[in-house]
């Protein structure tokens, strides 16, 4: 009833308002933990505790959390999932090990199942109506843990249900340069069912490109050239290597956006105003399922038609053709391939738990770090590997804390994000709810998803400000396995940097929208990391490990292929904590914004040398730009110059809190909300998503792109010229920020 759901959203509004005073304002409690000794405005970091965290990380405590968190499937909202939400509630409230406060939020949000009394279902019909063949509808039992009533069977995510049935043809990866190389070889495409591999475009896309043209559904698999390096037979594959088997299948989210698909910009509370759900946009328009590279090869090697081109082909065994239909004379001659898609939606409660250490100095200064909790079956890598990370430093960090030993300069926010796989969904939702105070407040946020892909050396991507800290946690702490390298020095060695000093600041990947840092640095603009540990990229070709989303991302494929020992989990666990305890426990913020002008640099120079030949024929000067590049960097020059002096010196701590909010606040300046309308929840100016080769500004590069063909006046070129206002005055207004506040 209406009026329960009313009462629910007040508690629940209640709660968080305690929450709210336990983050910024209150005094420790009686009987609460005691404050930790000498605190004053002057706290900085301290070595020997820092020394004491990193050796109280414990490998064997995260191999059983590990174990713990993926003995059974956790889907979100499921009953598992709830039941992890508990245990981390009490973990977090440990009378001996936890921390100042925990609480869960829960939100309404709407998800997507496969119906359990229709399942879908992909077979080739003969020209009578004979179901000549079908794809299974679960993947093989190998190892006993891929067959309980928990595990639920693959599907697409969001995908609206139907049954289409029609010609099958082949298109590749399912973008849209994919489907208009099939139209110019005169293949038809109305009606048919395309069979698309995944890689290349995102999931959804591949739907909504195959719907421009016709195509009546979707089958999408994963090709042994992708995740395999070529291995496809089951005793090359899981349970006797790492490698994906043949039945196993990628599960995942095909909504295009992120957030709850039907409260974009608001939280979904209860009483929050929803979109219809038949009219909401982002779901794939036409039916999709992913089947299992077995059966994929079954439709793939008995197509007819042209042969593909070569970097079409594939590791199944076969020539792969493009199709329309199946091979005359053979088997399935005549034959067509109905899809039957059954998903439902349903409006589910989702939760995120958080837990809490007040800073002894600057309560109201937070930093975040998180990891979600949901999986599609066991997820023992996804996202589990991180959660036993995120467990086991909050572990180390409670303790300290409990003894009275050790409290942070700033708050720490440690969060265990809900339905993730769904579409970063509690992490959005938190960041909707709270948007006014974590902009007012957030100094950075740390994300940890997959803790290890696989044990070879480390990757990271992020924002410039926050890269000099992990780059200063990773020189500190010994690289796994033998030998007297440092995590640093081993990832210099794995990704062939040149300069001994430090990686170059871009060479850190940039953030897309993989992960909970999403919302964070799009929508919101907080400084961002994230941290994995991954596999030697020069010794195989895999876009991910190789049972990502799928039934047979177990304890047991980590334990025995994906980190034996857990050394790369406790490396993990050490690095992110070292940058955790940098960023809350320094004096000053150890942010550094020249390494923005090594960016901006970099981006002007592609701008130079791609775009502003083009841009001249049309009037369109890069001068303003060039410009905007210079004084930021003089503003970067003359902050480090200004901080550096100050800590040389006696200085006003309110003078250190002035700098630390030009520094914590820079990321801000770049945001634009009305830079990317099209774009739901990026409003980075330099981070939204690219749709040229150029790594350049992205809303230039992306508004060239789309007026190359145009003719010279035309809106297309208004837009362009829009977007190079649009970069200018964010960075002339980042360069405002970082000069002293004192100048207007």
């Amino acid at each position: 009833m209406q009026w329960k759901k009313v009462l629910a959203g007040v508690a629940r509004a209640a709660a968080f308002l305690g929450l709210g005073i336990i983050l910024g304002h209150s005094a420790i409690p009686k009987g609460a933990n005691p404050p930790a000794p000498s605190a004053s405005a002057s706290q900085d970091l301290d070595p020997e505790i820092l020394e004491t965290i990193m050796g109280q990380l414990d490998a064997s405590r995260i191999r059983e959390n590990l174990r713990e968190l993926s003995r059974e499937p956790h889907l979100a909202s499921s009953p598992r999932d709830e039941a992890l939400v508990q245990l981390l509630l009490g973990r977090w409230r440990d009378p001996e090990s936890g921390l100042d406060s925990a609480e869960a939020s829960t939100y309404e949000v709407l998800l997507s199942f496969p119906s359990q009394e229709q399942p879908n279902h992909v077979a080739i019909v003969g020209p009578t109506g004979t179901i000549l063949f079908s794809c299974r509808q679960s993947e093989e039992n190998l190892t006993g843990e891929q067959g309980g009533p928990d595990v639920v069977p693959p599907y697409a995510a969001y995908a609206p249900p139907g049954t289409p049935q029609g010609l099958l043809v082949y298109a590749n990866r399912g973008s849209e340069d994919d489907f208009k190389e099939l139209q110019a070889q005169g293949i038809q495409l109305k009606g048919t069912i395309a069979l698309t591999r995944y890689g290349g475009v995102g999931r959804g896309a591949k739907a909504v490109n195959a719907a421009k043209h016709e195509v009546a559904g979707v089958l999408v698999y994963t090709d042994p050239e992708d995740i395999n390096d070529g291995r496809s037979l089951p005793n090359e594959t899981f349970p006797h290597s790492w490698h994906l088997p043949p039945s196993g299948v990628e599960r995942g989210s095909y909504y295009e956006y992120f957030g709850d698909p039907l409260t974009p910009y608001l939280p979904a509370n209860p009483s929050s105003f929803r979109l219809d759900p038949a009219t909401a946009s982002g779901f794939p328009p036409i039916p999709i399922q992913p089947i299992g590279f077995e059966h994929a090869k079954v439709l793939l090697c008995n197509l007819q038609g042209p042969s593909a081109q070569a970097d079409w082909q594939g590791a199944l065994g076969c020539d792969y053709k493009l199709g329309p239909g199946f091979e005359p004379g053979g088997m399935f001659a005549g034959s067509q391939v109905n899809l039957s898609v059954h998903n439902r939606l349903e409006l589910r409660n989702s939760s995120n738990v958080l837990g809490i250490i007040r800073g002894a100095v600057e309560p109201d200064r937070y930093v975040l770090y998180g990891n979600h909790r949901d999986s599609w079956v066991h997820g023992a890598v996804d996202p589990s590997s991180g959660t036993a990370v995120l467990l086991e430093l909050s572990r180390v960090l409670g303790t300290l804390l409990k003894k009275g030993t050790w409290r942070p300069r700033r708050s720490i926010v440690f969060a265990s994000w809900g339905a993730e796989e769904f579409g970063l969904i509690g992490s959005t939702e938190f960041t909707e709810e709270f948007f006014c105070k974590l902009q007012e407040r957030a100094v950075a946020y740390i994300n940890v998803d997959i803790s290890v892909f696989a044990n070879a050396t480390l990757s990271a991507r992020g924002t410039p400000p926050v890269q000099s800290v992990l780059f200063s946690a990773a020189k500190q702490i010994p690289a796994p396995g033998p030998g007297s390298l440092s995590i640093y020095d081993n990832w210099i060695r794995y990704f062939n940097r040149s300069q001994p000093l430090h990686l170059p600041s871009r060479s850190v990947g940039s953030l897309g929208a993989g992960s909970d840092y999403a919302p964070f640095i799009h929508f919101l603009g907080i400084s961002s990391l994230d941290i994995t540990y991954t596999y030697d990229q020069s010794k195989t070709s895999a876009r991910t490990y190789p049972t990502y989303h799928t039934a047979f991302d177990t304890f047991g494929y980590v334990d025995t292929f994906v980190d034996p020992g857990f050394s790369s989990h406790r490396a993990v666990a050490r690095t992110a904590g070292n940058v955790l305890l940098r960023l809350s426990d320094s004096l000053f913020l150890p942010l550094n914004v020249s390494d923005y002008s090594e960016t901006l640099r970099s981006f002007l120079q592609d701008a130079q040398l791609y775009l502003e030949p083009l841009l001249e024929k049309h009037s369109i000067s890069l001068g303003p730009l060039v410009t905007a590049v210079e004084k930021f960097e003089g503003a970067a020059v003359a902050l480090g110059q200004r901080i550096s002096a100050l800590q040389k010196g006696t200085f006003d701590p309110l003078q250190v809190r002035m700098l630390n909010d030009q520094l914590m606040l820079l990321e801000r300046a770049f945001l634009n909300p009305r830079a990317f309308p099209e774009e739901r929840y990026y409003s980075h100016v330099l981070w939204a998503p690219h749709k040229s080769f150029m790594d350049t500004f992205p809303g230039l590069a992306n508004a060239c792109f789309r007026a190359i063909d145009t003719d010279p006046g035309s809106a297309a070129w208004d837009e362009v010229h829009r977007q190079l206002s649009i970069v200018v005055a964010a960075l002339e207004g980042a360069a405002a920020t970082l000069r002293p506040v004192a100048d207007l």
